[in-house]
This record gives structure tokens, C-alpha cells and sequence, in this order.
């Protein structure tokens, strides 16, 4: 997938005894609140997942160029993209962290990375080629990533430590039916160019209620620290030796997105190539709705089992633990039966860690003054593992084993991230 009352008089209640930007909040949010960041955080999802579940692949198998192959197209155009995600989450992070908008410091980039991202989903619809692609689906990135870092900092500006699990569940939900939205829409709306303006519009139109909520607490003038380029850059870098439960958080979470990555990034070609289902796309949304059933079925109950039981730690372990046996399942048993049973488990594991890793994540934050900018730092952490992923992933594929090869070393790799929780001594 934290959060500071609302201003006297804005929708939604007055505020709280903490209502100052950089105050820990201390009022419960309200579930017209939730509901409206939830349904703003899916429509990142689908502006993502649409593409990269089906219309990414299916348009790289078209447009690829001679001598190329599918796999090739896919793996430049999403790996160029994710290293732009790279940088662009952390640094609309700071950005929104130094926006004295009388709108708030969040909104104004809600707002323009939602429009932003329409309109590189357009540019996705319209490509005829691979440059296209890669110009379109990075526009997409660079957007969307402003919207996500603005709508991840509202949490810890506004949620209380006792919630935050709770909402992070229900921005899981929201992930999880963005996924399932955004890959509905890509296989319904008939071709490629329908089913990118269709992301498109879902996109735009679902920021909507959370930015006519106008519960974004604007940063006074006088508290945005002076600017100077050096400091701005060095301010990136956080010292796992100063901050070292930070450090080990961002660490558990790349690895299990690194195994996360592994395991899905070529789940068409999976199913068409090794199972040899007769409608991969078919089968892509089969099992991402089997996954998003059982994650929906554990993501709220996890986040609130932790809150009440004051404990993180436990909870991300054995997340971690049963993803990585989902992606072991999907290298020793390649049988249609077993990709639904492996999809299964990856949506149980997967929704607890959703929401815990995301409450465990506003726990450990080093400064208020810059939660939108360390929450981005963060966030690296989801968007590195697409860029090493189809770096490791074709070699795997194409020279070293195969699938099995490809999900055993996700299923290693999400052990170890789980397992390194352990190190983390400020979060029970």
C-alpha cells in the first residue's frame, strides 16, 4: 500500500488536538476518508497493472522488431520504465514534502500525476512502435509515481500508530482490485488502444473523491526548510547505520518484491509456453482473480490482528514465508492445478504483507518533515526489484534452467527478504 486531522472547518470534521502538518496524528481517521484514498490508490493500480498484466505483452509480441523477441521488447520497455520509477517516486515524495499549496502539500501532485499518467496511457494506445512504447509507458511511470508517493505520505501525515494497519489493508484492497480492475479492463474493452484508454479514464476519474475531501493540511511557509540543491540531493540518502531499523525494513521489503517480480513478470508467457493453455490471457486474469480473492480474504484481517496485537514482525515473516512456498509450488508442480494452487497461496502471503510491511514501514520513518520524501526512498524498494527482475529473469529463462530455475530463485529470494524482519529492533 499515518495521518494528521483535518483543518478546522474542512470536509470531513474539524480538527483534531494535533492538527499542525508535522504533529504525530492522534485523531482516527474517518471511513469516507479511507474509502476515498483506497479508491484513489487503485486507480494507480490499474493505470499499472492494466499494461503490465496483459496490454504490455501483448503489445511487444506486435510491435517487436525484426531480430527481436517478445521477451526482449518486454523486458526493455518495463525495465526503462521502472528505473524511471526509480527516481521519480522519492523525488515527488520531497517535492510534495516542500509544497506550501493552500491546497495542501499532497493534492496539487495527485492531481497532475493522475493527468499525467492518462495521458501517457493515451500515448501507449497510440504507438505503432517500440520507441513509443518505452516514451509512453516511462510518461506513465514518471505520473503515476507523483500520485503514489502524494497518496503513501497522507498515511503516516494523518493515521495514528493504532490504525495504521487497518488502512494499510485497505489500500491493499485497493492495490489488489486495481490489479484485478485494471487487467479486467485491458482483456474487456477489445484491442489493445481500447483497453489502454479505458485504464486511462478510470485513472483520471477515480482521484476525484479523495481530492474533493480537501483534507490535506497545508504546510505553512515558514516551516519548508530553505532550499539548496546539495541538500536536497544528500537528504536521499539515509544512513542504515544512523537509521538501521530503516535500513532492514527497506531491505525486507526489496527482496520480497524482488521474488514478487520474479514470479510474475512472465506469467503469460508461463502459462502459453510450459502449460500451454490455449488462452494465456484468459488465464493471466483466472489466476489474478484467484490471488486477489484470497488476498482481499486476508489483507484487512492481517493489518487488524497486528494493530491489536501491537506487533509487525511476526506477520511479515511468515507472509513472507508462504509466498515464497507459492513461487517453490510454481517450479515443482507445472500443472494448471498447481499455477491455481501457487496463485492461491501468493494471495494469502501477499495480503498480510501488504498491509503489515506498510504500517511496519510508517513505524520506523526517521523525520516527519519528510515523510513524503523517506516513504519514497521506500518505495524504491517496489520499483528496483522491476528493474533487476528481467535483468535476472531472461538469463534464467532462456539459459539456465527454464521456469523451474525462475521460481526457485524467487522463492529464495523472498525467504531471505522475509527472514531479515528479524533485524529490525524498534517494531516488535
Amino acid at each position: 500500500m499515518t495521518v494528521v486531522p483535518p483543518l478546522s472547518g474542512a470536509a470531513g470534521g474539524p480538527a483534531g488536538p494535533a492538527a499542525g502538518p508535522l504533529a504525530e496524528p492522534t485523531a482516527p481517521v474517518t471511513p469516507r476518508w479511507t474509502t476515498a484514498l483506497s479508491l484513489a490508490n487503485g486507480s494507480v493500480w490499474v493505470g499499472w497493472y492494466g499494461p503490465l498484466q496483459v496490454l504490455l505483452a501483448l503489445q511487444a509480441a506486435e510491435l517487436a522488431p525484426a531480430g527481436w523477441g517478445k521477451e526482449s521488447v518486454l523486458a526493455w520497455v518495463t525495465g526503462i520504465g521502472a528505473a524511471v520509477s526509480l527516481a521519480a517516486n522519492p523525488l515527488f515524495g520531497a517535492l510534495s514534502d516542500r509544497t506550501t499549496s493552500r491546497w495542501g502539500r499532497r493534492i496539487p501532485w495527485i492531481v497532475a500525476g493522475a493527468a499525467g499518467g492518462g495521458a501517457g496511457l493515451v500515448v501507449l494506445a497510440l504507438a505503432r512502435n517500440m520507441t513509443a512504447m518505452v516514451l509512453g509507458w516511462c510518461l506513465v511511470q514518471l505520473a503515476l509515481n507523483a500520485t503514489f508517493a502524494a497518496l503513501v505520505a497522507a498515511v503516516p501525515d494523518r493515521v495514528p500508530v493504532g490504525q495504521r494497519g487497518a488502512v494499510g489493508g485497505w489500500l491493499g484492497v485497493s492495490q489488489t482490485l486495481g490489479v484485478v480492475l485494471g487487467t479486467g479492463l485491458a482483456m474487456a474493452a477489445g484491442g489493445l488502444t481500447a483497453g489502454y484508454l479505458a485504464c486511462a479514464l478510470f485513472t483520471v476519474l477515480a482521484v476525484g473523491p479523495y481530492v474533493l475531501l480537501r483534507q490535506d493540511t497545508p504546510l505553512p511557509p515558514a516551516l519548508r526548510p530553505a532550499f539548496t540543491w546539495r541538500g536536497f540531493t544528500r537528504g536521499f540518502w539515509i544512513s542504515p547505520r544512523a537509521h538501521p531499523d530503516f535500513g532492514w525494513a527497506w531491505l525486507t521489503r526489496f527482496l520480497v518484491n524482488l521474488g514478487n517480480a520474479l514470479a510474475l513478470l512472465y506469467l503469460l508467457y508461463y502459462l502459453r509456453d510450459e502449460l500451454h493453455v490455449a488462452a494465456p490471457g484468459d488465464g493471466v486474469l483466472v489466476l489474478t482473480a484467484v490471488n486477489a480473492a484470497l488476498l482481499l480474504a486476508t489483507v484487512v484481517a492481517g493489518g487488524l490482528w497486528s494493530d491489536r496485537a501491537g506487533r509487525r514482525k511476526p506477520f511479515v515473516l511468515w507472509a513472507g514465508v508462504v509466498m515464497a512456498a507459492a513461487a517453490a509450488l510454481l517450479a515443482c508442480w507445472q500443472t494448471w492445478t498447481g499455477a491455481l494452487c501457487a496463485a492461491a497461496l501468493l494471495g494469502v502471503g501477499f495480503g498480510v504483507f501488504t498491509s503489515v510491511d506498510f504500517a511496519l514501514m510508517a513505524d520506523v520513518l526517521p523525520a516527519a518533515l519528510d515523510r513524503g520524501k523517506d516513504l519514497g526512498v521506500i518505495n524504491i524498494a517496489n520499483s528496483l526489484p522491476q528493474v533487476a527482475a528481467p535483468a535476472l529473469a531472461a538469463p534464467l529463462v532462456t539459459h539456465a534452467g527454464g521456469y523451474p530455475t525462475l521460481y526457485l530463485t524467487s522463492a529464495a529470494i523472498g525467504l531471505a527478504g522475509a527472514l531479515l524482519v528479524l533485524r529490525i529492533r524498534g517494531v516488535r
